[in-house]
C-alpha cells in the first residue's frame, strides 16, 4: 500500500469513528440505548447494537465527507443486507437474545465545521 493509500485509509478510518459515534449520540436522543459497538462476525460486521424498549436494533451507519459519488444511504444495498442479517443472527446466537431484532441506517455527510448532516432510517428492509 503506498503513502497515499495509508493516509486516505487513515483519514477514512478517523471519518468512520467520528460518524459512529456522531449517530451513537443521534440514536440516544431518539430514545435507543446503545449497548455495543464494533461487533464483528464471521460473515459481517454490525457497527452499532442498540435496545429499544424490548427490541434489539442492529445499526448500519455510512459515513461519507462528500455526497459527490452518492449518499451514505444509497451505499447500503442488497449486499450490505445480507451481511447485516448473517451479523445479527450470529449476535443473537452469542447473545442469547431471544426478543425481536429490527434493523436501521444512520446515514451521515461530513459538514466543512466538522460536524455532520445525519439520517436516521428505521426498518430500511421492510
Amino acid at each position: 500500500m503506498g503513502a497515499l493509500s495509508r493516509l486516505r485509509a487513515g483519514r477514512d478510518r478517523e471519518l468512520g469513528r467520528a460518524g459512529e459515534s456522531a449517530a451513537a449520540d443521534l440514536l440516544r436522543a431518539r430514545g435507543y440505548e446503545v449497548i455495543g459497538a464494533g461487533f464483528l462476525a464471521r460473515r459481517g460486521e454490525i457497527d452499532l447494537v442498540c435496545r429499544r424498549g424490548r427490541t434489539l436494533v442492529v445499526v448500519e451507519v455510512k459515513t461519507r465527507s462528500t455526497d459527490e459519488f452518492g449518499t451514505p444511504l444509497e451505499a447500503v444495498g442488497s449486499r450490505k443486507k445480507r451481511a447485516l442479517m448473517n451479523a445479527a443472527a450470529e449476535y443473537r446466537a452469542l447473545a442469547e437474545w431471544r426478543g425481536p431484532i429490527r434493523y436501521a441506517v444512520v446515514g451521515l455527510t461530513a459538514k466543512p465545521d466538522g460536524s455532520f448532516d445525519a439520517e436516521l432510517v428505521e426498518d430500511p428492509f421492510d
